[in-house]
């Protein structure tokens, strides 16, 4: 499978069937439909503008990140309709049907609200392009305007990151018909939600009552990646640099979870561009979660999915903020992840006890120093361990940050000698 082939929307929906069902069965399980959706999406890095490689596919090493952006897209684009269908789906056929009909609806949408991506739903020689067809075409288009701006880290996390919006506004647009007024309304939810993040980052910036550099240039590659009009980008230089009170944010769609969980994580991340978070900011991102109704756990999870973000990117991150103490950001999230492993020491035990393969790498590690490929075997073992974790599911682990020395810090005291004992 080849992302930048004619047919790999196709491709890609044959290796993927398995995930369809899987989410279909999800929707029974879930409080909510949105929470099913973040972590579907939180864990694949596409809403901080990533494409972390989390697809069980071939050859996925040679796709370039535009490449398994363009994958991840769709993945979430498709997810997206089948959480929030109304019905069960019942067999194969049902489910073939509404991914034919989740086709249809990403060209329409796109069509619709995306203007400057206007792909023409006929041939050069009249023909119907099909619902696949179409799509396909416009989804290569999308990633490419969302790529346009060049290689900065920054830019290009702006722009990604703002393909999760794509997701949101889709997750509303299925359920409308597509009609001019419709279609205007999504086009200005589109302009304001964006808006909104631009008033998110200010509130963040201003957080300290001081703006960082870092926040500064965080405003300059948002306002060069939102295409918003001169009108709006001038109105948000203003805000940025006057801040904004929390009773002005007016979030649209304000009642949706994983929209409140976008923009959470945006003010977190904000704060985190010089990599340290003072009492102020600690302060303001409680007084944030309380303004959009989430609970301590729902912060500390967004705190950890940051965290985990920053310290998988330090390279790239590093050029744009003053040097700070790796050791100091470390700590923090290993003291969050290592609380995590205490609470459920149990349920890790017993993981490990049942993975045969790791049980004979821990007894061989005793009597016998590991070559490095068994290491890098054990260090993904104990990463899929962890994975059972339900906090895990739902947020990403930066695995080249855990590394197995790591790892090892994080596990519960004496862990292994109990692993050993049973």
């Amino acid at each position: 499978m080849k992302p930048t082939e004619k047919g790999w929307l196709k491709q890609y929906l044959e290796f993927r069937k398995e995930l369809m069902r899987d989410l279909n069965l999800e929707v029974k399980n879930a409080a909510h439909p949105e929470q099913s959706l973040y972590r579907v999406i939180q864990p694949t890095g596409l809403m901080y503008g990533q494409s972390i490689d989390t697809l069980d596919l071939n050859a996925t090493e040679q796709w370039t990140a535009k490449d398994r952006m363009k994958i991840l897209l769709a993945e979430c684009l498709i997810s997206s309709s089948l959480l929030f269908h109304e019905r069960p789906i019942k067999n194969a056929d049902e489910l073939s049907a509404v991914i034919m009909k989740t086709l249809e609806s990403i060209g329409n949408f796109y069509n619709h609200v995306f203007p400057e991506l206007a792909t023409p739903t006929k041939t050069l020689f009249g023909r119907k392009k099909s619902p696949l067809e179409l799509a396909e075409k416009i989804l290569d288009k999308r990633i490419e305007y969302s790529a346009e701006q060049g290689t900065n880290f920054w830019v290009q996390f702006f722009h990604n990151s703002l393909l999760f919006l794509d997701i949101f506004i889709f997750g509303q647009w299925i359920h409308t018909n597509a009609d001019r007024i419709v279609a205007d309304f999504f086009k200005y939810e589109r302009e304001e939600l964006r808006f909104s993040v631009v008033k998110i980052m200010a509130m963040a910036a201003h957080a300290n009552t001081t703006i960082e550099p870092e926040e500064q240039k965080l405003l300059e590659y948002f306002l060069q990646s939102a295409g918003l009009t001169t009108d709006r980008k001038r109105e948000a230089a203003k805000i940025f640099e006057e801040g904004i009170e929390m009773e002005e944010l007016n979030l649209p769609t304000n009642n949706s979870w994983i929209l409140k969980k976008y923009f959470l994580e945006i003010a977190i991340l904000t704060i985190w561009s010089d990599k340290k978070v003072e009492d102020t900011e600690l302060e303001f991102l409680r007084k944030l979660c309380t303004y959009m109704s989430f609970n301590d756990d729902d912060l500390e999870n967004s705190m950890m999915a940051i965290e985990g973000f920053v310290l998988e990117h330090w390279n790239d991150l590093d050029y744009l903020q003053n040097k700070q103490d790796f050791q100091q950001v470390s700590a923090q999230f290993i003291k969050r992840l290592s609380r995590i492993t205490d609470n459920n020491k149990n349920r890790l035990l017993k993981e490990v006890q049942d993975s045969g393969e790791l049980m004979r790498l821990l007894k061989r590690s005793k009597a016998n120093e590991l070559t490095e490929d068994e290491k890098s075997r054990m260090q993904k073992l104990l990463i899929a361990v962890l994975k059972t974790v339900p906090t895990f599911v739902i947020i990403s682990l930066p695995q080249r940050f855990l590394t197995l020395p790591m790892l090892l810090k994080i596990l519960p005291n004496n862990f292994f000698a109990e692993v050993s004992a049973h």
